[in-house]
C-alpha cells in the first residue's frame, strides 16, 4: 500500500507521523526501548499534545533482532499468532551512552543514533546491512480513521530482494507492489498460495514482518531504494535476520519459524495421477499402473484426485461406490504392487455431503455473526468450512482421515485453503482478518499430525497447495494451476525458486502444465525439469498425463529421467536432509550457493539441485539450452563433457538430454537401483568425483531414511595424488568413479578400471581408502 506523494509529500487521505530524534531511552538487561516524538521537543510546551512513537529493540535468538513499534499500546492484539521458537540462554549486550542506544545478539547489532535526525542502523560484524532512515518509521491515520503502521528499510545499490512466497513474478522483487494475502490465482498473475512476509536479499540478511494479516510490501516501488511494508493497526513487529552466509540467513529463520520435515524417501519417487476431471474408475487406475509397468516405467505413487468422492458431496470421505465398489480390496491390490496412495481432500464440506448436517449441528464449521454457517455456491454448492480453531472439530475431521489411512492411504493431497472469508466468527474468537492466510496452517498441520501419528514419525507426508509461515514444516507444497505452457512452466520454476528463499525445503509443479493439454515437445521438456525437481507428478485438468498418450518417444525420456533420480537418490536424499536441518532448499536460486557472482543475481531459468548439480531446463520448442555457468570447471553429468565456466552457453539437446552440470570439487553419490527411490543408499554406492582441483578437500555423505548419516567419503588431492577415505557405519561396497579422467599412473587400495565416464575404482576386500596416484 502506498502513502507517499512523490519525494516530499503524502497522498491525499492519509495523514503520517513519524520519529524525528530520541528523547528517551529505557535499556533492560536484554532490551532497549526508545521514545521517539514526530517533532524536535525544545521546550516543555513541546511535550504536551504530541504523540510517541515507542520503538522497543530485543533479541530471540542469536544474530536475530526483533523490533516492536508501538503507537497506541492498548490496543487488543487477537490471535492467531505464528508459533516461534525463542532460544533463552543466549547473551544480548546492550549499549546506551551519549552516541547511541542498542544492542548486539551474537554478531548482529542494531544502534540508534542520538546526535542526528532519526537514524536506526543495523550491523553483521560491522558491516551496514541496512537502515531505517528520517521518515521512515511511520503512523498513519486514513480520511475513514483506519490507521497502519509502516517501515522503510534502505535498499544499498545493487541490492537485491528474493522470497516473499511462492511469487510468479520475476524472481528479483525489486520494483514490485506484493500484498501478503493468500488467493487462488493461478501462477500467472501477481497473485500467489503461499504468501510468506519474509524476504532475503543479495546483501546478506533477512527481513520477517511477525503478522499473520495483509501485510503490504512496496520493494523498492514507492520509494526505489527502500522496502516498505505496512500493516493496519497501531502496532508492528519486525525481525532482521543474519547470518555468515545466505544460506545461513534462511537456517536462522528457519530456526525462528520451523524446520521443514524430512520427506519420507518414497516421496521422492514418481507420482501418478487419475487427473482432475478425467473419467476413472479402477479398470481405468489399473490400466494406467499397467501400463506403466509394462514399458518399465518406475512409478512409486499413485494419487486419487476429486472425483474418488461423489460429485457436488466434497469433501465426504467416502469412496464413489458407483466407480469403486471394492476400496479396501483394490487399494490393497495397490499397495501388493508396491505402490503408495494418495487421495485429494479439501476443508470444505459441501451441502450435500452427509457430513454437513452433523458439522452444522455440533459447531464445526465457520459461522456468521448471526450464528448461521457461513456458506457460498463456489467451488461446492452450499459448501461450509471447516472451523479448525475448534478442537472437536479438529478431531472430526482427522476420525475421517485416520479410517482412509487404515484402509491403505498414505498420503493426502491438501488442496485450497486460500479462500477462506474474513466475514465470519471462529470457535476460539480468532480475528478473521489474520486468520484468512493462517487457516492453511490449521489445516495442514492437522492433516500432518494424523499421518505422523498413525504411520510414524518420518513417515508423514503431505501434498499441500497453500501455505503461511511455519508451513513449511509439512511438506510437501506443490505451485498450484498452471498451464501447457513454456511460459506457464518458467513461472513455475520462478514460483519455486521464490518459495525456497521463504523457507520451504520441498516443491513440486504439475508435470506438462494441469489446464489445457500440452504438445508432446512441451510434455517431454516438462519431464526433464520435473523429474529433476524435488518431488516429480504427473498431473493434468482434462486431459490423462501417461507418456503413451502423447508419443512413443516420451514413453523413453520418462523411463530415461526416472531412473535417473532413482540412481541419484543417495545424493538428493542427502541433500534432503541438509534441508530439513538447516532450511535451506532442495532447489536453490543460483545466488544462494554463489554469492560472489553477481551474474548469478538474476537467474530464474535454471538452478542448483543440492549444491552440487545444477539443472537447466529447456523452455522452447527449438531444442535450445540457454544457461550460465560460474566459474570452474563443470562437468556435464550425462555425456562426461567439461568445460570451463564463467560464460553463459548455448546448446542444443535432444529430449533424453538436459544441461545437468556438476560443480568442481564435488562429489556426488549414484545408488545401484534405477527403479525405485526407497533403498539401502550406501549398499553399492558409487562416488562420482568431479574436477577436485590442486590443495583442495571435498567430502559427501549418505544417510538413512531417518535423515542420519551412515557413511563419508572424503577426497583430498595434493602433489598430483588422491586419498579418497571413505567411513561407514556398516561393512558396505562401495566404489569410486574419478570422471573426466581416462587414466591413473596407480592405485594402491583398489583395482581401477577405464569406462567412458573416466577411471572406476573399486576398493580391496575391507579397504577404507584409497590412495590414487594420477
Amino acid at each position: 500500500m502506498k502513502f507517499s506523494d512523490g519525494q516530499w509529500l503524502t497522498r491525499k487521505g492519509f495523514h503520517m507521523i513519524s520519529p524525528v530524534e530520541v528523547h528517551d531511552v529505557e535499556a533492560g538487561a536484554d532490551s532497549v526501548t526508545v521514545f521517539a516524538p514526530p517533532k524536535p521537543i525544545t521546550s516543555r510546551m513541546g511535550e504536551l499534545d504530541t504523540p510517541l512513537i515507542e520503538v522497543k529493540f530485543s533479541s530471540p535468538m542469536p544474530d536475530v533482532i526483533k523490533v516492536q513499534m508501538f503507537h497506541h499500546k492498548g490496543q487488543v492484539r487477537k490471535g492467531p499468532h505464528f508459533q516461534l521458537q525463542t532460544s533463552q540462554d543466549h547473551t544480548v549486550q546492550v549499549r546506551a551512552d551519549e552516541q547511541a542506544v542498542g544492542l548486539t545478539s551474537c554478531d548482529l547489532s542494531v544502534s540508534v543514533l542520538k546526535d542526528q535526525p532519526w537514524n536506526v542502523r543495523f550491523e553483521y560484524k560491522g558491516r551496514l546491512l541496512t537502515s531505517s532512515g528520517f521518515k521512515s518509521m511511520g503512523y498513519i491515520v486514513a480520511q475513514d480513521n483506519q490507521t497502519y503502521m509502516r517501515e522503510q528499510l534502505n535498499l544499498s545499490v545493487g541490492e537485491y530482494v528474493y522470497g516473499l512466497g511462492e511469487r510468479f513474478a520475476p524472481l528479483v522483487k525489486n520494483g514490485q507492489s506484493i500484498d501478503i494475502w493468500n488467493r487462488d490465482g493461478g501462477t500467472n498473475s501477481e497473485q500467489a498460495y503461499k504468501n510468506i512476509p519474509f524476504y532475503l536479499t543479495n546483501r546478506g540478511y533477512g527481513v520477517f514482518v511477525n503478522h499473520p494479516e495483509l501485510v503490504s510490501f512496496e520493494v523498492g516501488s514507492e520509494k526505489v531504494s527502500k522496502v516498505q511494508f505496512s500493516v493496519k493497526g497501531e502496532y508492528l513487529e519486525y525481525y532482521i535476520i543474519g547470518g555468515e552466509s545466505r544460506k545461513q540467513v534462511l537456517d536462522n529463520y528457519t530456526t525462528l519459524t520451523g524446520k521443514p520435515a524430512l520427506p519420507p524417501d518414497w516421496t521422492f519417487g514418481l507420482w501418478l495421477t487419475t487427473s482432475f476431471t478425467t473419467n476413472y474408475d479402477e479398470a481405468t487406475v489399473t490400466g494406467f499402473i499397467n501400463g506403466m509397468a509394462e514399458r518399465d516405467l518406475p512409478l512409486h505413487v499413485f494419487h486419487f484426485d476429486c472425483f474418488w468422492m461423489k460429485e457436488f458431496e466434497w469433501t465426504n470421505f467416502e469412496w464413489d461406490k458407483r466407480v469403486f465398489p471394492e476400496p479396501e480390496q483394490m487399494l490393497q491390490r495397490l499397495k501388493d504392487r508396491g505402490l503408495k496412495i494418495c487421495v485429494w481432500i479439501n476443508p470444505y464440506i459441501a451441502q450435500r455431503s452427509r457430513l454437513f448436517d452433523e458439522g452444522m449441528e455440533n459447531g464445526y464449521l465457520l459461522k456468521r455473526a448471526d450464528g448461521s454457517v457461513w456458506q457460498w455456491d463456489l467451488w461446492q454448492p452450499g459448501m461450509g468450512i471447516v472451523d479448525f480453531t475448534n478442537p472437536a472439530a479438529c478431531e472430526w475431521f482427522a476420525s475421517h482421515l485416520r479410517r482412509l489411512v487404515d484402509m491403505g492411504v498414505d498420503s493426502f493431497k491438501t488442496d485450497f485453503g486460500e479462500r477462506i472469508p474474513t466475514d465470519v466468527v471462529y470457535f476460539d474468537g480468532s480475528d478473521p482478518e489474520k486468520m484468512h492466510n493462517y487457516y492453511t496452517q490449521l489445516y495442514n498441520k492437522t492433516v500432518f499430525d494424523v499421518l505422523e501419528q498413525k504411520l510414524g514419525k518420518g513417515e508423514a507426508a503431505v501434498f499441500a497447495r497453500s501455505a503461511t509461515v511455519g508451513g513449511q514444516q509439512f511438506p510437501v507444497h506443490w505451485s498450484g494451476d498452471c498451464t501447457a505452457t513454456y511460459e506457464s512452466m518458467a513461472e513455475s520454476l520462478r514460483g519455486g525458486l521464490s518459495l525456497g528463499m521463504s523457507g520451504f525445503g520441498f516443491w513440486s509443479h504439475d508435470i506438462g502444465g494441469f489446464e489445457s493439454n500440452s504438445t508432446a515437445d512441451l510434455y517431454k521438456r516438462w519431464l526433464g525439469f520435473g523429474l529433476l525437481s524435488s518431488h516429480s507428478r504427473l498431473h493434468g485438468n482434462q486431459s490423462y498425463r501417461v507418456p503413451w498418450l502423447y508419443d512413443e518417444e516420451a514413453v523413453d525420456v520418462l523411463r530415461f529421467f526416472t531412473k535417473l533420480k532413482c540412481s541419484l537418490m543417495p545424493y538428493l536424499y542427502a541433500q534432503a536432509s541438509d534441508a530439513s536441518q538447516h532450511g535451506v532448499p532442495l532447489m536453490r536460486a543460483m545466488m544462494l550457493e554463489f554469492a560472489d557472482d553477481p551474474n548469478t543475481d538474476y537467474l530464474d531459468r535454471q538452478y542448483m539441485l543440492g549444491d552440487s548439480l545444477l539443472v537447466a531446463p529447456i523452455f522452447n520448442d527449438q531444442s535450445e539450452a540457454a544457461y550460465y555457468l560460474p566459474k570452474g570447471a563443470w562437468t556435464n553429468v550425462l555425456t562426461g563433457e567439461v568445460v570451463e565456466g564463467g560464460v553463459w552457453r548455448r546448446e542444443q539437446h535432444s529430449y533424453l538430454s538436459i544441461p545437468l552440470m556438476a560443480r568442481p570439487n564435488s562429489i556426488v553419490a549414484f545408488g545401484h537401483n534405477n527403479n525405485r527411490p526407497d533403498y539401502d543408499y550406501a549398499d553399492g554406492a558409487e562416488f562420482h568425483l568431479f574436477q577436485l582441483e590442486e590443495g583442495r578437500t571435498t567430502t559427501t555423505k549418505i544417510v538413512n531414511r531417518q535423515g542420519e548419516p551412515v557413511a563419508r567419503m572424503t577426497v583430498t588431492r595434493n602433489d598430483g595424488q588422491l586419498i579418497a577415505s571413505f567411513i561407514s557405519n556398516e561393512n558396505k561396497p562401495w566404489s569410486l568413479l574419478l570422471r573426466g579422467i581416462e587414466r591413473v599412473a596407480a592405485v594402491s587400495g583398489g583395482t581401477p578400471e577405464s569406462s567412458a565416464q573416466g577411471v572406476h575404482i573399486r576398493p580391496d576386500t575391507g579397504a577404507a581408502t584409497l590412495e590414487i596416484r594420477l
